[in-house]
């Protein structure tokens, strides 16, 4: 196994970046692929485009997607006491949340530790211990006496909270442990890419959009397809691991990369999907088909961008999606980084135009 650039994923995984918010992680983003792209812009949603030109005049495009926003909370309210309401950003659970560290963000950038409030068990009717809290009722406690002093520390209403965790290989060094692997990890997989095809020739030309606020409403891909137009297009998401006792069995981690067949919100063109499969079983690489019943990808507001767009979705699977610290396996990542090398390095013009016409 090719060893896995370990504080490209740390500093992905640490930085804080809910919808609307993804400021550090796009500096990160350019700190670690401008140099192996001709240039890069915004565009007006915040969202990070990454271009590497083919030599070939009027090449087709082709677009990677990932997001990087994380699911996390607002302070909606500053209680006299000094405790501060959430709002949540994204899809949380509550039985997920209590007694977590979290980081509240300023508008200044100034950054504190707080616990989300969790009652004794000692003497709770059952029914109580068993009722799962609604995600927007909980509180962190900062541990301070007032709102003078939240005050004081610079929080306001607004400010963004998000999970407090550290990035850590396991005891089996092969799975890595962080918050906010969906979807960081996919964002570390395409700057991997980018920083793999610097020197190659291609037929394509190749965008990469770090997009923003996919996790509440996939926003982002759509500007930045619009902004792109492009001829083809691949998300990059994460998929849900179901490979713990709490499962019946099926997706697994250590496996390699997931395609997407389908979602309850994209159908994966077929001659993409098939070209994939073709380019995974001439490198090697074991891969597996997804079937995604509840939620989507970027692949869902790129697909429907202009007058349609050929798109998939690449996905890695990842244990205890939106909570404070999920996993994730080095294989899947690094078979996935090259899956999309070895596309991209092989995809022609006429492929590209080919797959328009196969519909």
């Amino acid at each position: 196994m090719r060893a896995v650039d370990l504080e490209i994923l740390k500093e992905l995984s640490e930085a804080d970046g809910i919808g609307g918010r993804e400021k550090e992680i796009s500096r990160i983003v350019k700190k670690y692929a401008e140099g192996a792209v001709d240039f890069c812009f915004y565009d007006n949603l915040g969202s990070l485009i990454l271009v590497k030109k083919s030599s070939k005049a009027n090449a087709p495009k082709v677009m990677l997607s990932a997001h990087m926003d994380e699911v996390g909370f607002v302070v909606r309210k500053i209680t006299k006491e000094g405790y501060l309401k959430l709002l949540p950003v994204g899809g949380w659970w509550g039985h997920v949340m209590p007694a977590q560290e979290m980081r509240v963000t300023t508008m200044e950038g100034k950054k504190y530790t707080g616990v989300i409030g969790s009652r004794a068990p000692h003497g709770m009717p059952p029914e109580e211990k068993n009722k799962v809290i609604p995600a927007n009722e909980f509180y962190l406690d900062m541990g301070v006496p007032s709102a003078e002093y939240i005050r004081q520390l610079g929080i306001m209403v607004g400010d963004m909270v998000t999970p407090k965790t550290v990035f850590r290989e396991m005891n089996d060094p092969n799975y890595l442990l962080g918050k906010a692997w969906d979807d960081r990890v996919c964002v570390g997989v395409c700057i991997e890419v980018m920083n793999a095809l610097a020197k190659e020739e291609l037929a394509v030309d190749v965008y990469f959009a770090a997009t923003t606020q996919e996790e509440v409403g996939i926003r982002g891909a759509r500007t930045a397809a619009h902004s792109i137009k492009p001829d083809l297009a691949i998300a990059l998401d994460v998929t849900t691991a179901v490979d713990t006792p709490f499962d019946q069995g099926g997706l697994q981690l250590g496996k390699g990369p997931v395609l997407s067949v389908l979602d309850s919100l994209t159908i994966g063109n077929s001659e993409l999907l098939a070209k994939m499969e073709e380019i995974a079983v001439r490198q090697k690489l074991p891969y597996r088909h997804d079937f995604m019943t509840v939620g989507g990808t970027d692949a869902c507001n790129i697909h429907k961008a202009m007058t349609g767009v050929v798109a998939m979705t690449v996905s890695i699977p990842t244990r205890y999606m939106h909570s404070s610290r999920l996993i994730i396996h080095k294989e899947d990542y690094l078979q996935t980084i090259i899956l999309l090398s070895e596309f991209l390095k092989k995809i022609t013009s006429e492929e590209t135009r080919s797959f328009k016409i196969g519909q």
